[in-house]
């Protein structure tokens, strides 16, 4: 199932509604911001917010058993580089099972086990990707968006009485990203072990929504 909106919203959107919070005009480009400091604030805001949520790792920005091949075939072994836009990564349950334990450091894979970056082999991981703001579907875009403007909000005027309303639209548009993610993912949840981790642990988080703040 997709994601099915006349106009999806863009970051320039975004940052204009954060704009209208503190009663702001909009602006017309992202590319020219020089003397407008709270356009700027917003779209840093959106970016660190941004991060901040895809970093969880969701259907649409996690890939499950990617295969990584270190840089050289010597008898040394080679480096596994991870790329600049990998938020998190972790080998998969089936080499988990192994009791591996690898993880990225100074941007290569590093087995902790065996203390080197050196590998000899391929290497099967799950990561989560950064993914541009226009890149995401809409649910995200929008849970970003509003969480962004009640932040923005926050700190450029305030909590005041307008917090709580805020706070009521982040809490629905953070429930439209979980049907939504919820939506997406049925049709391998029951099929693929990674894919129903990645799915659970954002489910299980609505619960928790309160303290996430």
């Amino acid at each position: 199932m997709s994601e099915r909106t006349l106009s999806n919203m863009s970051e320039l959107q975004a940052v204009n509604m954060m704009l209208t919070t503190i009663g702001e005009q909009p602006i017309a480009n992202l590319n020219d911001k020089a003397g407008l400091q709270d356009a700027s604030i917003a779209q840093d805001i959106l970016h660190n917010t941004s991060r901040q949520v895809q970093s969880r790792g969701w259907i649409f920005n996690t890939d499950l058993q990617k295969i990584l091949s270190p840089d050289s075939t010597s008898a040394g072994g080679g480096k596994i580089k991870v790329d600049s836009n990998v938020l998190r990564i972790d080998t998969t349950s089936k080499v988990r099972s192994n009791k591996t334990d690898i993880v990225e450091r100074a941007g290569y894979l590093y087995d902790r086990e065996k203390n080197t970056n050196l590998f000899t082999d391929t290497v099967t991981v799950d990561y989560v990707t950064f993914l541009p703001f226009e890149s995401m579907p809409e649910s995200a875009r929008r849970y970003i968006a509003v969480k962004s403007a009640r932040i923005f909000h926050d700190r450029v005027v305030g909590s005041g009485e307008l917090h709580a309303f805020f706070q009521q639209d982040e809490m629905q548009a953070w429930s439209d990203l979980l049907e939504y993610q919820s939506e997406i993912g049925d049709f391998n949840i029951f099929d693929d072990y990674d894919t129903f981790r990645v799915l659970d642990r954002n489910q299980d988080s609505n619960q928790h929504y309160a303290w996430r703040k």
